[in-house]
């Protein structure tokens, strides 16, 4: 087929091939800016007829290598294809508008419209080549009428403005935008309900909880109190990750990484789990400090982030330097699967497995299980959750009660992530899949299963849309049923309402409302912690 294809002048790359085309020459790029140097890689020699992007947000960072080499492309036409064109912020929709070069949205121009420039690019000097006048003279339309009075006003007066001004002078004249509901004539997808199911901790959970609880709340104060809240959001993040790993289990607090290290009296340096959520790497990405993260959970740290200027500080605990990372890199996982140093799964961490103990969230899954083999024994199942370690012991818990079930996380290399997804798909007893939010909210398509379990709510609730998108799409034919698990008078219940926040902010741009969130705030914080 791919061979057709060629034959036809299509070809298919992905972003990596993009990537790796502009990374090769990166130490001419300079120069061929200026336009002192026309070579060029193969993939930027040709003037295509037309380029699309599939899951084109992934360029959201339009100062990405990635982004880069993308925006280098030529062709006539230019499609971007997205389920979430927007996942956290406003700015991100500029890049899209960047890559597809859309008049006059993607240029700067000069005060006296005599000057038109897709890049900004200056000589040594500060005068533009083009049009001879200083720099200080241009402006981006994109900042000038949309981005600086959000900025500047919020959502409200010139803010709100901007947003309408964006609806309706902006993407309505640029996106088609195709729901499943819109299409539904067309398409005929089978029914989707989705359930909120709400637990209570048992007592042993919740006076870990609690305790927990009370030392970040006491910690969050000590910030308030200081003055320093907003430049201590590195630690408070991570008082936010475990909270959110006890509610899942205990186990995820006292057999991390870190608490690992202190039992081995610090004398075993681990540097192969992530900054962030402490566990074994998933799509690992290394900033400019040295420090090695998770892709989606730094991605969820700076979207998270709270404005200071342009500086967000490393989350890494032992650093104090500005985070700069590339977003759209391609990811160092084979470094980290042939090192010695990883940290082991959890299973080997904990004393004693023979003691294992279950939790509330796992309880609920396994009964969710059962209701779903009663009423279908054929039917399949798919457990997401952001923390591979949870996966490790619903594993375990899965394996005591003799249900076969697969997992997929970012540690696996590409032929074993074949193997299993073929396994779940192919194998009648293979009943449940275990899958890492974090290596497999997209490029899946897992119809043979008809319900999905999600484990833990994501800041952007955009990921777990994609995750639930793997089986109600094309090809299903049985009625999906989505649980999303959620503990009552824990964080998460929290972070439901900004979740919903979230939500409203990419309605508010595809013109459904006027409500929109750009950022996790202060007085969002203050919520999270009283």
């Amino acid at each position: 087929f791919g061979k057709r294809l060629k034959a036809w002048g299509i070809d298919i790359k992905d972003y990596g091939d993009a990537w790796r085309a502009a990374h090769k020459e990166e130490k001419q790029l300079v120069d061929r800016m200026m336009q002192r140097n026309s070579s060029k890689s193969p993939l930027h020699n040709i003037k295509w007829h037309r380029v699309v992007l599939d899951e084109a947000h992934t360029i959201k960072d339009k100062g990405s290598a990635t982004a880069k080499a993308i925006f280098a492309l030529e062709a006539d036409h230019r499609w971007a294809l997205s389920g979430t064109p927007l996942q956290n912020r406003v700015s991100e929709l500029y890049s899209l508008i960047r890559f597809m070069r859309v008049d006059p949205y993607a240029y700067y121009y000069n005060k006296w419209q005599t000057c038109k420039l897709l890049n900004w690019e200056f000589a040594a000097g500060k005068e533009c080549e083009q049009c001879g006048k200083h720099r200080i003279t241009h402006y981006c339309w994109w900042n000038k009428h949309i981005m600086n009075p959000i900025r500047n006003h919020g959502f409200s007066g010139k803010g709100r403005m901007a947003m309408l001004r964006l609806k309706h002078e902006v993407l309505d004249k640029i996106l088609l935008r195709r729901t499943k509901e819109g299409r539904s004539a067309d398409i005929l997808l089978p029914p989707k309900t989705i359930i909120l199911r709400k637990d209570r901790l048992d007592r042993f959970e919740e006076d870990f909880y609690q305790s927990l609880y009370c030392q970040s709340q006491t910690q969050f104060n000590t910030y308030v109190a200081s003055g320093t809240l907003l430049n201590n959001y590195a630690h408070i993040f991570d008082l936010l990750i475990r909270l959110r790993q006890a509610v899942n289990h205990p186990y995820l607090v006292q057999y991390s990484e870190r608490n690992w290290k202190e039992q081995l009296g610090g004398s075993k340096p681990i540097d192969e789990a992530c900054g962030v959520c402490g566990e074994a790497f998933e799509c690992k990405l290394t900033a400019a400090c040295g420090h090695s993260f998770c892709k989606l959970c730094v991605e969820e740290y700076i979207e998270t982030a709270p404005s200071e200027g342009d500086f967000i500080p490393c989350p890494h605990a032992d650093c104090r330097k500005g985070l700069t990372i590339d977003l759209n890199a391609e990811s160092s996982d084979k470094e980290a699967k042939s090192s010695s140093k990883r940290v082991p799964p959890i299973l080997q961490r904990i004393s004693s497995v023979d003691d294992f103990r279950s939790s509330t969230k796992i309880e609920g899954l396994m009964e969710e299980l059962e209701l779903l083999h009663e009423a279908d024994p054929s039917a399949k199942g798919i457990v997401f959750s952001q923390f591979v370690s949870m996966l490790d012991l619903i594993e375990h818990r899965l394996k005591l009660a003799g249900i076969k079930a697969v997992k997929l996380d970012g540690r696996m290399s590409f032929d074993n992530r074949d193997k299993y997804i073929s396994s779940f798909c192919d194998d009648n007893q293979t009943r449940v899949f275990l899958i890492s939010l974090k290596a497999g909210g997209v490029a899946l398509n897992l119809t043979v299963a008809s319900a999905v379990y999600i484990m833990d709510p994501w800041w952007n609730p955009a990921v777990e849309f994609q995750a639930m998108d793997r089986i109600h799409r094309l090809g299903q034919f049985k009625p999906i049923k989505v649980v999303r698990f959620v503990v009552e008078g824990t964080i998460e219940d929290r972070i439901l309402r900004l979740q919903e926040k979230k939500r409203l902010v990419f309605e508010s741009t595809v013109g459904r409302s006027n409500e929109a969130l750009a950022k996790l705030t202060e007085a969002d914080m203050r919520f999270l912690f009283t």
